[in-house]
C-alpha cells in the first residue's frame, strides 16, 4: 500500500529534476551562444539576443516564456536567459536563469 505511491512520487521527482536540468543546460548554452554573437568584434546586443532566442527555439519545445537580455561594454559582453521549464506539479512554474559573459574581441597593436 505504501510502496507504490512512494515509487510514483520518487519517479515524478526524478522526471521533474531531469526537466529542470535540461532547461538549465539549454538556457546556459543559449546564453553562451548569444554572448559569442555580442562579443564578436562587430557584434551587437540585438544579434546576441536573436542568437540566444534562435538557439532556444531550435533546441527544445519544453521551455516557455523565454526572455533574453544582453549588455555590451568596451571590454565585456553579457547575455542572460530567463525561462520557465515544464512542470509536473499543477500551478508551479520553475524558473531557470543563466548568463554568460565573454571578453569583447578587439584588434590590438
Amino acid at each position: 500500500m505504501f510502496l507504490l505511491p512512494a515509487l510514483f512520487t520518487l519517479m515524478f521527482v526524478f522526471v521533474q529534476g531531469a526537466m529542470l536540468y535540461q532547461g538549465r543546460a539549454v538556457a546556459l548554452a543559449a546564453a553562451q551562444e548569444g554572448a559569442r554573437a555580442v562579443a564578436a568584434e562587430y557584434g551587437t546586443v540585438g544579434a546576441g539576443v536573436n542568437a540566444a532566442h534562435e538557439y532556444v527555439n531550435a533546441t527544445t519545445v519544453g521551455l516557455k516564456g523565454t526572455t533574453v537580455t544582453g549588455r555590451r561594454t568596451a571590454t565585456y559582453a553579457t547575455v542572460s536567459v530567463t525561462t520557465h521549464t515544464v512542470s509536473l506539479v499543477p500551478g508551479w512554474q520553475p524558473t531557470v536563469e543563466q548568463s554568460a559573459t565573454l571578453p569583447v574581441e578587439r584588434v590590438t597593436g
